[in-house]
């Protein structure tokens, strides 16, 4: 429902293709690597193979209650009044001038996600370990205020980097705000390869497959998760900061 009402919002008109992909994109890539994950582990004889009949079921809960419940919301979402902006936005976009090196998407978006990578890149250590060294994880209060400054770093980070876009008169901020805190994905899945080759002896082709394949499944999630958090920062800074201006 959310996600409809800020579609409408920023003045979407492919409602439909808007629900269809929020109910089948990320869950269907996350089913589909978590299936060949386990075609891999069904040719190996391996017993953490997930039966067939647990894999009908999951299709069930995402086809039966997921998939509908995301109509269910999208109609009310659709149905709600549109986000009222703070300010009038004029028809005719503003030409953007040239910008300087930092204030350009790439640049900007490679900055954006390394602070929030170096408030959990020390956990993220543990957690692997945990994961594929089969050590005990025992930190959890910790882990969760570790959850907590990588929210706010992220959202600081972004709305640092949106400011400077903004100044620079570059309006563009929507997909630059999830993709700079959503990088930070990336060097997660860099710090997994150096941690797959430093840190683990894994030999076998499969063994390797199943590492990566489980490694893009969480890269995936926390991409999303972390560009979620800048968007909806850097939307609540737009916001506010328009909110205050005098129009005359």
């Amino acid at each position: 429902m959310r996600l409809q009402h800020y579609h409408k919002a920023f003045g979407g008109e492919k409602w439909k293709t808007n629900v269809l992909l929020t109910a089948f994109l990320c869950p269907g890539i996350v089913f589909a690597d978590f299936f060949l994950m386990n075609l891999i582990l069904w040719g190996e004889g391996s017993s953490a193979a997930i039966p067939f009949g647990t894999l009908v079921a999951i299709l069930a809960l995402w086809f039966c209650i997921s998939v509908p419940l995301t109509f269910i919301g999208a109609y009310f979402g659709f149905k709600k009044n549109a986000i009222e902006h703070p300010v009038r936005t004029n028809q005719i976009p503003r030409q953007i001038p040239e910008q300087s090196f930092y204030t350009k998407p790439l640049p900007g978006i490679i900055m954006g996600g390394i602070l929030p990578f170096g408030c959990i890149f020390i956990q993220l250590f543990f957690i692997l370990n945990s994961i594929w060294s089969h050590q005990m994880y025992y930190m959890f209060g910790f882990l969760f205020l570790v959850f907590i400054i990588l929210v706010i770093t992220c959202s600081e980070a972004t709305i640092l980097l949106c400011y400077f876009h903004l100044c620079a008169e570059d309006y563009h901020w929507q997909w630059r705000s999830f993709l700079t805190s959503g990088f930070t994905a990336v060097y997660f899945l860099v710090y997994a390869v150096h941690y797959f080759y430093s840190k683990l002896q894994i030999t076998g082709t499969a063994s390797t497959f199943l590492y990566f394949g489980y490694t893009m499944i969480m890269v995936h999630i926390f991409f999303l998760f972390t560009g979620t958090i800048g968007f909806f920062a850097c939307f609540w800074f737009v916001t506010k900061i328009y909110s205050v201006v005098k129009v005359d």
